[in-house]
């Protein structure tokens, strides 16, 4: 059975207005999309979060948690969706630069939102850190699921 090679999608868009004096010196690219379909894309997920992170000027402290924040989302996707994506984006919101993660999937969703944010909880016999982790180490936390639809989890992590 042969491997197959995945490659995040990079798009800068269209034109967009002047960015900020801190942010035009940075070569980033405005958004990186990975498909989600195995344990490769949980690594591949987090090394271009830290990329971009790191590209943001974020310090290692938080270049760590960014990274942990994407694994576990990733692995979310992974373990009970099956397949989704992860998007990255860096943000500038008044004067701060910051990143932004979103975990999108078209799998099973989470019956009871309330019960997976509560440490401990967990469908899967594991420890039940995942979202409740990724909520303590990220600074703005939104998950939108429908059950029979899929999750959508939003992240933010601003630059201090």
């Amino acid at each position: 059975m042969g491997r197959e090679r995945r490659r995040a999608v990079t798009s800068d868009g269209p034109a967009a207005a002047p960015r900020s004096k801190a942010r035009a010196a940075l070569d980033v690219p405005r958004e990186t999309s990975i498909p989600v379909r195995s344990d490769v894309d949980v690594v591949l997920a987090r090394q271009k979060g830290r990329e971009l992170a790191a590209a943001l000027g974020f310090g290692p402290t938080d270049l760590t948690l960014i990274a942990t924040a994407i694994s576990e989302l990733t692995r979310n996707i992974v373990l009970y969706a099956k397949c989704g994506r992860i998007v990255l984006r860096g943000i500038e919101q008044d004067g701060k630069l910051g990143i932004v993660v979103v975990a999108r999937d078209d799998g099973p969703g989470i019956p009871n939102v309330a019960a997976a944010l509560q440490s401990g909880f967990s469908t899967s016999g594991g420890l039940g850190l995942g979202l409740p982790g990724v909520r303590r180490l990220t600074d703005e936390f939104d998950i939108v699921s429908e059950v029979g639809r899929g999750t959508t989890v939003t992240v933010k992590k601003w630059k201090q």
